[in-house]
């Protein structure tokens, strides 16, 4: 398995590149890969995966449920691809550690489960800002710190949810595969609003809602310590939650301890 520390571009970044979430890395991403063929080889490798994942998809074979067992499979990769994988005696290209190997192989099928539950589901890592700008109530810092706000979930009407689905174009949402959720969460002045909601996937891919969760109860701590302004938190938030996530936790991809950390329980029939 590549790592950043190896000089090539990790499996991670790979997956993230050919899924266009890179972003500003982008470029340099694409640079890299211009001038090393081992990396596009690699690619190439993890997209032919992802390939065979999404003929499975479309053949209309029943694929796994969304549910915990795969964001505790996201736990393990994150932790896998930070353990260093011994140099291997052999010589050439393709020539791994029996560790490498394994870690590799694990790697693979756990981005084409973590991939065929993102076909099944269908959701947006981030929400549509035209359908789902944010919307807050008129709160203070007082409010949202207060023990009624800051513990518990929040519950969405059935008929509300639906119309998210229905706005976001969905039809037919299985259980375990979303969460309704609130873009800025009622814990920061979030208001229950449909402007405010989107359909996010719940156990599925990186950014799911077990990340955003941390993200949210990371924000709501900093508020109440008086380390941020209760507007700068909704706003990024709102704006971005995934880039609000890297800016800060000062990290690329979710930390390992983010990745099964839940609050509110998927959306069920």
């Amino acid at each position: 398995m590549w790592s950043e520390d190896s000089g090539h571009l990790s499996d991670a970044e790979l997956v993230q590149f050919a899924d266009g979430e890179a972003g500003r890395d982008g470029r340099r991403m694409e640079e890299h890969l211009t001038a090393c063929w081992q990396c596009r080889a690699r690619r190439a490798e993890l997209e032919r995966t992802i390939s065979d994942y999404v003929q499975v998809h479309r053949s209309g074979e029943n694929l796994p449920p969304l549910d915990e067992s795969r964001a505790r499979l996201l736990a393990q990769l994150v932790q896998l691809a930070a353990t260093p994988v011994p140099p291997s005696s052999g010589h050439g290209f393709g020539k791994l550690a029996y560790g490498g190997v394994a870690a590799a192989c694990v790697v693979l099928l756990g981005f084409g489960l973590l991939y065929s539950g993102v076909l099944q589901a269908g959701g947006t890592l981030v929400p549509d800002q035209e359908l789902t700008p944010g919307a807050t109530r008129g709160v203070s810092r007082e409010d949202v710190c207060s023990q009624d706000v800051s513990e518990g979930f929040y519950p969405i009407p059935r008929p509300v949810a639906f119309s998210v689905f229905e706005n976001y174009q969905i039809e037919n949402p299985g259980s375990h595969s979303y969460e309704v959720d609130y873009l800025i969460t009622p814990a920061l002045g979030g208001a229950g609003d449909i402007r405010n909601l989107w359909p996010q996937p719940y156990a599925s891919g990186v950014w799911n809602a077990h990340v955003k969760d941390a993200l949210e109860a990371h924000l709501h701590e900093l508020v109440c310590t008086g380390k941020l302004d209760l507007k700068i938190a909704q706003r990024d938030i709102a704006a971005n939650w995934i880039a609000a996530y890297r800016k800060y936790f000062k990290t690329k991809r979710p930390l390992a301890q983010h990745v099964a950390f839940s609050v509110d329980p998927p959306w069920e029939h």
